[in-house]
């Protein structure tokens, strides 16, 4: 049965898409613009509390019965625990990954992403936020160089969730005035991903929709994205 995959054109929302591409399910995709305020709908908080994309429904979940879910993380791991794709059997290079997929969800998106805040979209320049996140970031992605000197992948040698969820998050570098070269361990690993076809058809999500960086917003949008409304 096809999934159900509540979704905007994000870092976040390529984490799935990208996962349900290479794991290879079938999904039918429900835009949720965010910008409008499509988060904020009852039909969209009955599967996602937290208004925040992205989120699925698996008709056939857990014996057989509907199952939804919100937080990419949990989706992630869900699906290759579903497929058993991308899911080592050995115990220990399991929680490699997944300890891994945390330190995206905890570390890479949340400073990555205040990163674009202050550098793209705040209404005003504020430049102790802009060195914060930004130096965070560089930091982050040192953790990375250092781990990706080590093993091929952040998980192990083997490409899992752990680089479907920060992928995403890396291709903004540049526009935060980040060089990866500075980084040649992550900017290998970056090549080797972005070049599976997978993760190529996964980025194509809603290619319509995507925003420019740094494209004015409305202060409905404004609102809608940065915590203006309940």
């Amino acid at each position: 049965m096809t999934i159900q995959l509540h979704v905007w054109p994000t870092p976040n929302g390529y984490k799935v898409s990208i996962a349900l591409e290479e794991m290879g399910l079938p999904y039918d995709v429900h835009p949720v613009n965010i910008g409008s305020g499509d988060q904020f709908k009852p039909d969209f908080l009955k599967i996602a509390p937290n208004n925040r994309m992205p989120a699925i429904v698996d008709p056939d979940g857990p014996g057989g019965k509907p199952l939804s879910l919100f937080e990419s993380g949990a989706i992630l791991i869900y699906l290759a625990e579903k497929t058993g794709k991308f899911r080592p059997q050995d115990p220990a290079e399991w929680y490699s990954h997944v300890q891994w997929l945390m330190w995206q969800m905890g570390g890479v998106g949340p400073m990555f992403g205040q990163a674009g805040h202050f550098i793209l979209y705040a209404p005003e320049k504020v430049p102790y936020g802009i060195e914060r996140y930004r130096n965070e970031s560089r930091r982050l992605l040192k953790v990375a160089n250092t781990r990706l000197g080590e093993t091929a992948y952040l998980g192990s040698d083997a490409y899992g969730i752990a680089d479907m969820a920060t992928f995403p998050w890396v291709r903004s570098a540049p526009k935060y005035d980040i060089d990866l070269n500075d980084y040649p361990n992550v900017q290998r690993w970056f090549n080797a991903i972005a070049a599976r076809p997978a993760v190529q058809r996964g980025l194509a999500l809603l290619a319509d929709k995507v925003r420019p960086a740094g494209a004015p917003m409305s202060d409905e949008e404004r609102a809608n994205l940065y915590g203006k409304k309940p």
